[in-house]
């Protein structure tokens, strides 16, 4: 039997910078309806997370360590069970956000000004899955 009470949004982030997987990890979920799951700076760890972790989410870049987020993308849109793709990157050009989602992205967000909304949009597909649930 299936339980009725919500989980929160697993979520798992893909960047380069250690930096900036701290500062996603202090964003997303506060309120504990959304959890980072895992982390990753390339791809092959990032696969290997994501299989590992079953996150319902991914944020990731564009810029990894030897490789880049359209392999993921690539990687992620052929997969039979389906994760939310948030890409947050500073390539935020009209070429990288039109490449992004023929990949398989389905948010696009500049690092440098859409931060704030990047987390938001995170929040809210946490709150529309879990209705209000928290982290245990």
């Amino acid at each position: 039997m299936e339980s009725s009470i919500p989980s929160p949004l697993r979520v798992f982030v893909v960047d380069e910078s250690t930096l900036v997987r701290e500062r996603l990890s202090r964003h997303i979920g506060p309120d504990g309806a959304a959890c980072i799951v895992g982390e990753a700076e390339d791809v092959e760890r990032a696969l290997q997370g994501i299989d590992e972790t079953d996150p319902e989410a991914v944020v990731l870049d564009l810029r990894l360590i030897e490789s880049n987020g359209m392999e993921l993308l690539h990687a992620l849109r052929d997969r039979t069970d389906p994760i939310v793709t948030i890409v947050l990157t500073n390539y935020a050009s009209e070429v990288f956000r039109e490449a992004s989602v023929v990949a398989g992205a389905d948010y696009f967000f500049d690092k440098t000004t859409e931060f704030d909304l990047a987390m938001e949009t995170i929040a809210r597909l946490a709150r529309e899955k879990t209705d209000g649930a928290a982290c245990a």
